[in-house]
């Protein structure tokens, strides 16, 4: 902790604002990778599974579709209805041939999926040439050839073409299952860790803020509250040293030092005025107006005390026959004199002592507005930090509404699932009523019912592939959800971050404004300081003029020398003031 008290004022609030500024990086990027991992796993949940499932629905529906095409041609005579389904099984078979190279280009990454799908591909390709002579056949008019073509091999190979898309759609649903599962473990690994982040941040900012309030307003309140009993003239002070070396522990020092110096010339100016000449002042350098002037003061002070001792042993002795006639007078004037002399230097050394002390006190303002100024900019920070975290909160806001609308988007697939699953109802539907019709007709009904019985095979099979989507629906719902909890908890912890920035702002708004209580507490030290200098002024103008009176009244006394018994009283007094001096 040392370490830091010796740091700067400015390194001190450099130091901590950077350390605030490094927390809010490392809050803000904690979110932003955990919002990006999660929207990557959607989005390739989506774009793979999803997608890959869907294009495997709809390759089955237009298999199941073109074939049932081809069935209906067997079952019609009209030649143009004929041509007409034959070019709509065209249509289904490059819509198939369309899918199966968008299957590729995405699974491309997938070897199991990759050999699956090669495998289907070769045997569609063998069941679609089948298929081509089927056509021929029934567009030449052999109908009862095509369908013994349809059967047997033909009809493995399209049961093989459904098993293997069966099996691509369950490794499809397999993958979207533990795509799932990583995405929720991930999505709580990041909340988990920003919570962590955030903690910290939130326990760092506290002990940052308290550190800085304890390392430079509370030594300056302890200067303030000194500086205000000094101002009232208490000099018993006691002011605690420190071994800081940054602007807070050399203000300290200084201001006990300023405190020392001051003490010291006050016991000195004590002990003149107690007639104890005989000690020495020493400055503290040579811009110690106030030292300087005592030491000369008092050297002055011996040289005269001595003079005088001399002149008055001759005065005494040369008026010792005359000293009843002017005792009382003599006595008078001199103590004048003396008192006046004394009262004057005196008043000089208090006049210097005043203008240090205001020296000083206007030195405590400047450093304590200084700190003033460093305080508000570090407020003016915490506004700041507060802002980008309000950016931050609308940024996770715009996210959480992409994934709502990606929900959205996934029931309206639902619903067009649902519409398909009707439209399975009703096909299986009227297989029924065409079985039934073609039981109805006999011997010449079997085709019809072949046909039938195939209808409604289809039909159970587009049931289930939509039974199946749906599954796959309602798991990407689920993920969808559970990526909007996780996006309302990230905007819960931005929204405290942000709460705790403004308790950290309010925290250095208080110690600003205590920064100015002191830096004010100052300014009025340093302007009752000068009001002081300025009445030191006034009193040294008065006892200026006593002076000038008092030396009126010595010359007056000088008239009545020609006494010698005055100058003989007034030698004796002389001795007896000079006595009291020690030199």
């Amino acid at each position: 902790m040392l370490w830091f008290l010796n740091l700067s004022t400015k390194s001190k609030i450099v130091c901590c604002f950077s350390l605030m500024f490094a927390l809010i990086v490392i809050v803000i990027g904690t979110a932003y990778l955990g919002i990006t991992e999660t929207t990557q796993s959607q989005q390739e949940l989506f774009r793979e599974n999803y997608t890959t499932s869907l294009d495997i629905v709809e390759l089955r529906s237009a298999q199941n579709r073109a074939r049932a095409q081809l069935l209906e041609m067997m079952m019609t005579d009209d030649r143009a209805k004929q041509q007409a389904l034959e070019r709509d099984i065209r249509e289904r078979t490059e819509d198939i041939d369309k899918k199966l190279k968008e299957l590729t280009a995405i699974q491309k990454d997938d070897p199991f999926f990759l050999s699956a799908l090669q495998e289907l591909v070769v045997v569609r390709d063998s069941y679609r040439k089948a298929r081509e002579e089927q056509i021929s056949l029934i567009l030449g008019g052999k109908d009862e050839a095509a369908r013994q073509q349809g059967l047997g091999q033909q009809e493995e190979r399209y049961n093989k073409i459904r098993d293997i898309s069966l099996k691509l759609e369950q490794m499809e649903k397999e993958q979207a299952k533990q795509r799932l599962t990583q995405s929720e473990q991930r999505a709580r690994t990041s909340l988990v860790i920003f919570l962590l982040v955030g903690v910290a941040a939130i326990i760092i900012s506290t002990a940052m803020t308290l550190a800085m309030n304890k390392a430079i307003a509370k030594p300056l309140t302890e200067i303030a509250a000194i500086s205000e009993r000094i101002a009232e003239g208490e000099l018993e002070v006691n002011v605690l040293s420190s071994g800081r070396r940054d602007e807070v522990g050399m203000l300290i020092q200084t201001f006990r030092r300023m405190v020392a110096n001051i003490k010291g010339h006050a016991d000195t100016t004590r002990r003149i005025a107690a007639g104890d000449l005989s000690g020495v002042v020493t400055p503290q350098s040579e811009r110690d107006v106030m030292g300087n002037a005592l030491s000369a003061m008092g050297s002055s002070l011996r040289e005269i005390t001595r003079e005088i001792i001399e002149g008055v042993n001759v005065l005494a002795s040369s008026s010792s026959e005359i000293m009843a006639s002017t005792n009382q007078v003599a006595s008078g004037a001199t103590e004048t004199a003396a008192a006046v002399s004394e009262t004057t230097s005196t008043v000089e050394e208090v006049k210097q002592t005043a203008l240090v002390s205001s020296q000083k006190a206007k030195s405590v303002a400047d450093t304590a507005q200084r700190a003033v100024q460093v305080a508000q900019v570090g407020r003016r920070s915490v506004e700041e930090s507060i802002a980008g975290m309000g950016r931050i909160q609308g940024q996770v806001e715009a996210i959480a509404e992409s994934i709502v609308r990606l929900s959205e988007q996934s029931q309206t697939i639902g619903e067009i699932i649902a519409t398909v699953n009707d439209l399975a109802e009703q096909s299986n539907l009227l297989a029924v009523n065409a079985a039934i019709e073609a039981a109805k007709a006999g011997e010449q009904g079997k085709g019809f019912a072949v046909v039938a019985q195939e209808v409604k095979s289809l039909a159970e099979q587009s049931k289930e592939a939509t039974s199946q989507v749906r599954t796959i629906l309602n798991d990407i719902q689920k993920a969808t959800n559970a990526a909007v909890m996780a996006t309302e908890q990230g905007n819960k912890a931005v929204e405290d971050g942000v709460r705790q920035s403004k308790e950290a702002g309010e925290a250095i708004r208080q110690m600003s404004m205590s920064i100015d209580e002191s830096s004010q507490a100052a300014n009025q030290i340093a302007a009752s300081s000068q009001q002081q200098l300025t009445g030191m002024d006034q009193v040294a103008m008065a006892m200026e003029n006593i002076r000038q009176a008092s030396e009126q009244n010595v010359t007056g006394m000088r008239q009545v020398e020609l006494t010698v018994q005055g100058l003989h009283d007034l030698g004796q007094k002389l001795k007896d003031l000079v006595a009291r001096y020690k030199v």
